[in-house]
């Protein structure tokens, strides 16, 4: 049973999670936190969510790899884009600053202009530093590793990236494409709209604990896709980093057609929106949350950012050799008031890829790898992975692809994270509970056993079955 695929309302490109972030080797999870070389593998996590919260617990002494495996190239291009606007330092970008970019690029169909000239220049790092490692052994920045791709895979990434580099003349109108998606989804129903997204939040999001999430809030993002306006600003640039291929049968004939494709029911506050640490965020006053899921997804994502600060030794540039002085954004902006010659001159040498990451955190004791979409099943049969991962994260929309070579790569003492279906807000309770089920018989039929004191009906825990 594959939950992910069984509703309109989710899409079929998962651009964020359907729960909250989690630190993956916390005591919730594990019976004594693990330490020293820790490995987490990723199946279909969609965003960083995870990874970031992760972070957050490390000890100084630590390390942690984590591999990551996502089912489309747009979703690693997306992944690899929100972890680079993450790393940015603070003389590129200030944290409140970097804050809102992130959130807007994160959740947003539409985006300030501001946003998008960020999102443009960071697509052309991203491209180049991959095109690096296609031409070369180099690596790039520890965090951004997609060199265990496949060279198809790369090539895939690169284009991606310079087709939110340089979009078409004539984009596509991330108003219409939302819209659409809107009236497919709710079909007679669409004239009335607000009651239905009313319903959505006030009987299904806020009866499973998500009160936070504010009314006038939702139901715009409901009707166009823009869940974080941090400012006020214009948010009318098509957020190119939502906007992904989809191939539809057409009179026998397969047609590609670029619009959104992801959720348009549950949305983007899950992931960092609904949880806080902070309790005086979930204040109620005459019985009504004073803040708001954007409100508490800008204080957490701002202190998840202020905790990867603290991992930061220097930037990566420091060990390049002969770095610019500049950043990549101001050596672009004095660019164009060099001499012709000068510009001539420069514009035929290839940056290295240090040069190209150079405004990029140096996250100590942290790495992240991208593997090939069809690498779960490969894994296994590779000494080097062969219990080597203390947690295993998989999304609902992936869980048909777990089996008992699980067990082969987990460490004895490893822990297996299953997203369950409950912010899936198209099924029906008992299909909730259902694919609950469905998912501890895969859990066990893979050798894993249910974890003691589980209290979240967001994530399954298993551990490692003892012979």
């Amino acid at each position: 049973m594959n939950a992910g695929r069984t509703v309109e309302g989710a899409g079929c490109v998962t651009w964020w999670g359907f729960g909250p972030a989690r630190d993956l080797l916390n005591s919730d999870i594990h019976t004594l936190r693990s330490h020293g070389e820790l490995n987490i593998l990723l199946v279909g996590s969609g965003d960083p969510r995870h990874i970031l919260k992760t972070i957050t617990g490390l000890r100084d002494s630590d390390t942690l790899h984590v591999w990551v495996i996502e089912n489309n190239m747009e979703v690693v291009a997306r992944q690899l884009l929100l972890i680079y606007l993450s790393l940015l330092t603070p003389e590129n970008m200030s944290l409140h600053k970097k804050t809102e970019v992130f959130l807007e690029v994160f959740g947003n169909s539409e985006i300030r202009s501001m946003t998008e000239e960020t999102l443009k220049h960071a697509a052309a790092q991203l491209s180049l530093s991959i095109t690096n490692t296609l031409s070369s052994d180099s690596h790039t920045h520890p965090c951004l590793d997609t060199s265990l791709l496949k060279f198809k895979e790369r090539d895939e990434l690169v284009r991606i990236f310079k087709l939110w580099e340089r979009p078409p003349s004539v984009p596509a109108s991330m108003h219409k494409v939302w819209d659409a998606r809107v009236r497919q989804h709710l079909g007679t129903r669409y004239d009335s709209r607000q009651g239905c997204f009313d319903w959505d939040l006030t009987m299904k999001l806020h009866q499973r604990g998500c009160g936070v999430i504010n009314k006038y809030q939702y139901v715009k993002w409901r009707e166009c896709g823009v869940a974080f306006e941090m400012r006020e600003g214009i948010y009318q640039s098509a957020n190119q980093s939502l906007l992904s291929t989809r191939v539809f049968n057409h009179k026998g004939d397969r047609v590609a057609v670029r619009g959104y494709w992801g959720d348009i029911v549950s949305s983007p506050y899950l992931s960092f929106g609904i949880e806080t640490e902070n309790k005086d965020l979930l204040k109620k006053q005459n019985n009504q949350h004073i803040k708001t899921a954007r409100d508490i997804s800008e204080v957490n994502i701002q202190a998840l950012f202020e905790n990867l600060a603290t991992r930061v030794s220097s930037p990566l540039s420091d060990n390049a050799p002969d770095p610019p002085a500049d950043s990549p954004i101001t050596a672009e902006k004095k660019k164009t008031t060099q001499p012709a010659s000068q510009t001539h001159t420069e514009s035929k040498q290839q940056p290295t890829p240090q040069q190209t990451t150079q405004n990029l955190m140096n996250v100590n004791g942290v790495r992240v790898s991208f593997l090939s979409s069809d690498s779960l099943i490969k894994l296994p049969l590779k000494s080097k992975y062969k219990n080597l991962f203390n947690t295993i994260y998989c999304s609902a929309s992936m869980v048909h692809l777990l089996d008992s070579s699980l067990r082969a790569i987990a460490s004895p003492d490893a822990a297996l994270v299953i997203e369950l279906a409950n912010y899936l807000l198209d099924l029906s309770k008992e299909q909730v509970s259902g694919f609950a089920e469905r998912v501890k018989e895969i859990a066990e039929e893979s050798g894993f056993t249910p974890a003691q004191n589980q209290s979240s009906d967001v994530y399954a825990v298993f551990t490692v079955k003892k012979n």
